[in-house]
């Protein structure tokens, strides 16, 4: 299987909603198309009312985003048909419960036995907590793997995951979980949305 079909608009509006609040390099480097295709048809869809520019970062209008989700049957439905890919899905997503007590770890200390913000002095506390991350990236590789071969596209989320834990490991530990980057939890929970719009599921909160 060669990939999703899904026309180019819709993959962009797929890639707003995902992103939720980017510019046009960004919906562009996720979904894998040219940025300047991206550029016109985000152009066209602010026209339109369909996107909201909000000062060069995208959002859907509401009744776009409810139209979207209404086409991703038809768009996934071989991909939600597929037995591999659904397997994987559900590899990641019980691999996605260790990932979130590790973020959990990495944001809070316990301190006489109450949960306070972490404020990173104990180096070995955080050190432990990215050799943990390593571990939960070494388990997510062939789930990863196993996903873009069933959808190319997936494969841009393994290159960006590697390379946070790479700069955590190289001591850059924004690179764990700040929101202002394409940080570990960052990329993951963007991962985590497109295959729950994928597969047609909800967060769990």
């Amino acid at each position: 299987m060669s990939g999703a079909v899904i026309d180019e608009r819709d993959l962009v509006f797929h890639g707003v909603a995902i992103k939720r609040h980017a510019g046009p390099a960004a919906i562009a480097e996720l979904v894998g198309l040219p940025e300047p295709r991206v550029s016109a048809l985000l152009d066209q869809a602010v026209a339109t009312g369909r996107v909201v520019d909000a000062g060069g970062a995208y959002i859907l209008a509401p009744l776009t985003r409810v139209a979207l989700e209404g086409r991703y049957s038809r768009h996934f439905g071989h991909l939600r048909a597929d037995k591999a890919f659904e397997t994987a899905y559900l590899a990641f997503e019980r691999v996605n419960k260790t990932l979130k007590q590790v973020i959990t770890d990495w944001q809070t200390v316990t301190i006489g036995g109450n949960k306070v913000a972490n404020d990173h002095s104990d180096r070995a506390h955080d050190e432990d907590v990215i050799d943990r991350l390593g571990e939960i990236h070494e388990q997510v590789e062939p789930i990863l793997a196993a996903l873009s071969a069933r959808w190319p596209r997936l494969a841009i989320y393994a290159q960006k995951l590697l390379a946070a834990l790479e700069a955590a490991e190289d001591g850059e530990h924004e690179w764990v979980s700040d929101i202002r980057r394409d940080s570990y939890h960052t990329v993951w929970f963007e991962l985590h949305e497109d295959l729950l719009r994928v597969m047609g599921r909800v967060r769990e909160e």
